[in-house]
């Protein structure tokens, strides 16, 4: 099999990867005079160029945001937009970074996971929910509640392949560790988009805004939109998260029946309101019908299929509101096609799976097997490539009409990383980090009253000129809020 062809993009500044995402988008190329980003400096101790990511995914994002400002302001120019670097990278290691009256964020990881020696190799194991470290467990036939050094002897009979299949059929999410090499010899690798964003036409509708932006105060870029949010965990949230700081409307409808993060959704829930629906139940299906009819927006970061299992696909949407459009955003591990479409995945085993643990220590060079990135990079970089998106099906609604969808994945989003190349050697690793709510600048942070107390957090990075940026409610437990619409 003759290797993958990889795009190489290491010249790419992170303005360059904005103009290259914006004209692949076909938006307009004037717009892109309005970006005010600069710099190169490291910023996180990496190989990899995540401060270049996070500059230009969240700048990609905030000059949408921009663009429909003028485009409902009626503006020749679209506003100006900054993104500092900085405070970009450190914005992508927020849900680590905030305090709650002063104790700092828990950890999200569960006690059994990470990476285990394989009989041939490694394995990396996601335990952060109960019900997959429950299915983990069972599956490597270990007594009740097992501590790591059990689970640690049964993992190191299996192959990393073996063990990496049988978790896939059997709910568990555990991938094995592999070189690039290894990596690009699957069908898998092959099957990943090289363009992190896909948006495609699926259905009629009219050409405009939705009457609810139009008739809204222009305060706010996206003031009026509404976006109906099925999600957990980072990657998803964070793209509602950032069309709130713009003004949408966010409704994050989460299940009674699963498990939540506390440690992580403090942070995502900024910007939103909260309700949990059930739909086991019929009276939870029609609360999110009756949710939808409302929506402007779609967003789901489940298994893919698990939600058009239940009738939800992009197709029956897309015929239900014909009459007047929606915009479906999907996040996904592995992207829409291949043999791993339908699988569960997370940033830190799509890391591990596609050779960038390997590469990372390899660069580091301490005679690690593997080493992680210090943020979630792949689950932040989609999140704001999701919201960046949905707002480019939003123009293309003002302007086209039809109904929209928008398809990012964590494995496209780690494709488009390692195409901006690696820092040599161990020279990428000289910056400093951020590890706690002191380390951060305290002109990156804002102080806030929450439904747990007073949380001290990252702001959102991104500023446009003449419009207000920022979350109007704060976190609350789950389902405080009414099932309706602002």
């Amino acid at each position: 099999m003759a290797p993958i062809n990889y795009t190489n993009r290491s010249s790419f500044t992170a303005k360059d990867s904005v103009a290259y995402l914006w004209k692949g988008l076909n938006l307009p190329p004037s717009s892109l005079a309005s970006l005010q980003i600069h710099g190169d400096e490291l910023c996180l101790p990496s190989s990899y160029k995540v401060a270049d990511l996070a500059q230009a995914s969240i700048g990609l994002s905030a000059l949408l945001a921009a663009q429909i400002y003028a485009l409902r302001s009626s503006l020749q120019i679209v506003p100006t937009v900054r993104v500092p670097r900085r405070h970009a990278a450190i914005e992508f290691k927020s849900e680590r970074l905030y305090t709650l009256d002063a104790d700092p964020a828990p950890s999200s990881w569960g006690p059994i996971g990470g990476l285990h020696k394989s009989s041939n190799g490694y394995v990396r194991m996601h335990d952060s929910f109960p019900n997959h470290r429950a299915a983990a467990t069972t599956l490597l036939g270990c007594a009740s509640n097992p501590d790591r050094a059990a689970v640690a002897a049964k993992i190191a009979t299996w192959r990393s392949e073996d063990l990496e299949a049988a978790a896939f059929a059997a709910g568990a999410v555990i991938t094995a560790l592999r070189s690039y090499p290894e990596w690009d010899a699957l069908p898998q690798a092959r099957a990943v988009a090289d363009f992190p964003i896909i948006l495609r036409r699926i259905g009629d509708g009219p050409i405009g805004l939705p009457q609810e932006i139009r008739s809204a105060a222009p305060d706010k870029c996206l003031r009026g939109l509404r976006v109906l949010e099925l999600s957990r965990v980072i990657a998803a949230p964070v793209s509602g998260r950032t069309l709130a700081a713009h003004g949408a409307d966010v409704l994050w409808v989460t299940s009674p029946r699963l498990p939540d993060l506390p440690g992580i959704d403090r942070d995502v829930g900024r910007g939103k309101r909260t309700v949990q629906v059930d739909l086991g139940t019929e009276t939870g299906v029609a609360e999110l019908d009756a949710l939808l009819d409302g929506a402007h927006v779609f967003v789901q970061g489940f298994r893919p299929g698990s939600l058009a299992a239940r009738g939800y696909s992009v197709e029956k949407l897309a015929r239900r509101f014909a009459h007047r459009g929606i915009i479906c955003a999907n996040l996904s591990a592995y992207g829409p096609a291949g043999p791993w479409a339908d699988k569960r995945g997370f940033d830190s085993l799509v890391q591990t799976c596609s050779g960038m643990n390997v590469s990372e220590a390899e660069h580091y060079g301490a005679g690690e097997a593997a080493r992680a990135m210090p943020c979630q990079a792949l689950d932040h970089g989609a999140g704001y490539f999701l919201a960046a998106g949905v707002q480019a099906a939003l123009y293309k609604q003002a302007t086209e009409g039809g109904s929209w969808e928008v398809s990012v994945s964590l494995a496209a989003v780690m494709k488009y990383l390692r195409s901006l190349g690696q820092y040599a050697g161990r020279s990428g690793f000289d910056s400093g980090d951020y590890r706690c709510t002191s380390d951060v600048p305290a002109e990156y942070l804002e102080r806030r009253q929450t439904g747990f107390g007073e949380m001290t957090a990252v702001r959102h990075s991104a500023s446009i000129e003449g419009a207000q940026v920022g979350w109007d409610v704060m976190p609350k437990p789950l389902g405080t809020d009414k099932k309706g619409w602002l």
